[in-house]
């Protein structure tokens, strides 16, 4: 497969713009995997590669939170081994099972996470009550959001934010702190069961890679900054987005059909 300088140029700058939003609220991954089908990447390579700049992503805004001290990743090893190996499971299970019942269910559950960030007195920038301890909640949301994650993954960056709120009582740049430690987790995991496959597209990968690294810089610094001000308006806008195009993927034909006989019917 051929890659141009400037099939490379426009795939590193979506890899930057993905970055940055993925920093702030997750959903990367539905800026670049369209933008790698629409290079002509093979679907289950798009979503190898994917995996591959978007381990970089979520790696330089984990750093940039560590080293601001929003997170210390001591306190999350049990959280991140469940995480690690519920992606890893996911990962292998989705080459031999169909995961077309996760797509009937998954706009449903993104739209109420929309919700819950849009109306939830409890999203803020103060930390709130704490419903699980910590070993619960690697046991439970770090584990079944990892292994979402290795197994379809639109939307877990949604998924780990709302565990961190609701559950833990985070405040939202602790939440998104947090949420993108495990990201990069679970990203790598996936990523080193498709690279045993021999899924990944190096060159791509590696420069779109280069685009994540920088948009996520400034997204997590933008974070930082404003706090749940930026991300709460994100994190609904971007469940919702990806619900909407989850629901044109699965049922865009049909609707359009629709439409057809009605047109056909009024006219």
């Amino acid at each position: 497969m051929d890659f141009g300088f400037d099939l490379l140029a426009i795939l590193f700058a979506v890899a930057a713009v993905a970055g940055f939003v993925d920093a702030i609220a997750g959903g990367g991954g539905l800026i670049t995997i369209p933008a790698l089908l629409w290079a002509g990447v093979p679907p289950a390579q798009a979503l190898a590669t994917n995996k591959l700049q978007g381990s970089f992503g979520s790696f330089s805004a984990s750093l940039n939170f560590i080293r601001k001290g929003h997170v210390d990743p001591r306190d999350m090893i049990l959280a991140i081994a469940l995480t690690f190996a519920g992606s890893a499971l996911g990962t292998v299970l989705v080459q031999m099972l169909d995961p077309g019942i996760l797509m009937s269910i998954l706009p449903a559950l993104l739209i109420l996470i929309a919700l819950y960030f849009l109306f939830s007195p409890r999203v803020g920038d103060i930390d709130a009550h704490q419903i699980i301890g910590k070993t619960t909640f690697a046991f439970t949301a770090g584990f079944a959001i990892g292994f979402y994650d290795g197994f379809f993954g639109p939307g877990t960056g949604s998924f780990f934010s709302i565990a961190f709120v609701a559950l833990l009582g985070f405040n939202m740049t602790k939440a998104t702190a947090h949420t993108k430690v495990l990201n990069f987790t679970s990203n790598f995991a996936s990523l080193v069961m498709f690279i045993a496959g021999g899924e990944v597209i190096w060159l791509v990968g590696l420069v779109m890679a280069a685009g994540a690294l920088i948009g996520a810089q400034v997204g997590s610094h933008m974070v930082m900054k404003v706090g749940a001000r930026l991300v709460r308006p994100l994190l609904v806008v971007t469940s919702i987005a990806i619900s909407i195009k989850l629901i044109i993927d699965q049922y865009g034909s049909t609707i359009s059909q629709s439409w057809d006989q009605m047109r056909h019917w009024i006219g």
